[in-house]
């Protein structure tokens, strides 16, 4: 054998070696592999999406109950006001019917 052979006889035989051994996967075994990873992604995929409906009906709840309060604010600030008002008028009234009480007063302390 030539000195050139040698050399690469060795090379042949690990590249033969390496085809030999590392065979090409069939779809069966290839579906048999990824079959659980597939089924955990199925079950994460369905836990996301009860996970996304909880959150947007949260989301919706929240929304609701902050105009709820807002409206309740706008609400509570209009009665403040008409109470203001009322409290006004009522001594106003209240102010008249002293002034009446004191004529009144004056009146019958008149006629003695």
């Amino acid at each position: 054998m030539s000195h050139t052979v040698r050399k690469i006889a060795p090379v042949v035989l690990v590249m033969v070696g390496a085809v030999g051994l590392s065979g090409c996967a069939t779809k069966s075994f290839v579906r048999e592999q990824i079959a659980p990873v597939s089924a955990r992604v199925d079950t994460l995929e369905t836990r996301l999406q009860e996970t996304d409906s909880t959150a947007k009906a949260a989301l919706a709840q929240a929304q609701s109950a902050s105009g709820q309060a807002q409206a309740a604010a706008g609400q509570a600030q209009q009665n403040g006001q008409r109470l203001d008002q009322l409290t006004g008028r009522v001594d106003s009234v209240e102010q008249q019917q002293m002034q009446m009480q004191a004529q009144q007063k004056r009146g019958k302390r008149a006629r003695n």
